[in-house]
């Protein structure tokens, strides 16, 4: 089974680093041309030209997600550069753990309403394409924690407007699928930083995976190019976790 994405086209909402990255940088390995956009246009700029070396057309724009019309112009600027789009990825996150207006809010924004906003902006191109969809949510969607309570409830939506979105645009024939990462560990991120500021929580979550590591952002790109890929002709409105046996 061998992926190819020749001619293909993919927009990565929150892909300069990590998951997102990983799942552009795999993209473009299979022959595909990539649309990142992040807040961090240093970051941005570095993770384009390494994009770039496939060969491949490239596009990157520095957006705020968690403004509806900055995602909206920045999915239609996206699909002018590359020509159109076959593949969504809806990446961002807030990271809310705060249990005030602040956590709720940036989360509700970016983490859910930047996936109606960018979907919704696309649609007339998937729709042509016959593309497909794939949202990132989390197992915390399955397994809340109290230290961040704005996390999980948004994440559990998401899995939940996944089902409502493959159910709305089965018709066109546009598969919508989600996936629900466990701990995921790469520079930068989130728990390598809490491997320093925060070890009780880092080993304690550790503990708990039964495979006993972290998982890595290309273990989630392979399953998110999978679901992009005709392999997956015959799934949509599924949450796939990818966590190692982690709440098991």
């Amino acid at each position: 089974m061998k992926l190819d994405f020749t001619g293909k086209k993919a927009i990565v909402c929150g892909g300069s680093r990590g998951i997102g990255k990983a799942i552009a940088m795999g993209f473009a390995a299979c022959g595909g041309d990539v649309s990142i956009c992040a807040r961090d246009s240093k970051t941005l700029e570095e993770t384009r030209a390494e994009l770039a070396k496939h060969g491949h057309k490239t596009h990157a724009a520095s957006a705020d997600l968690a403004q509806g019309d900055a995602v909206r112009g920045y999915v239609r600027d996206a699909i002018g550069a590359l020509g159109g789009v076959d593949f969504l990825v809806n990446n961002a996150s807030a990271f809310g753990s705060t249990d005030d207006d602040k956590g709720w809010t940036s989360n509700l924004a970016v983490d859910m309403l930047s996936i109606v906003h960018a979907t919704q902006e696309a649609l007339p191109e998937l729709k042509k394409s016959q593309g497909n969809v794939v949202n990132i949510s989390s197992i915390s969607a399955h397994h809340p924690a109290a230290r961040q309570p704005p996390y999980g409830a948004i994440k559990a939506a998401v899995i939940h407007y996944t089902v409502t979105q493959a159910a709305m645009y089965a018709k066109d024939r546009i598969r919508v699928n989600c996936i629900a990462p466990g701990s995921i560990e790469f520079p930068g991120g989130v728990w390598d930083k809490r491997k320093t500021d925060n070890p009780a929580l880092y080993n304690g979550t550790l503990a708990s995976i039964p495979f006993g590591r972290m998982g890595t952002a290309e273990e989630v790109a392979n399953v998110a190019l999978f679901l992009a890929s005709p392999f997956a002709s015959w799934v949509t409105g599924q949450t796939i976790a990818v966590a190692g046996g982690q709440g098991l």
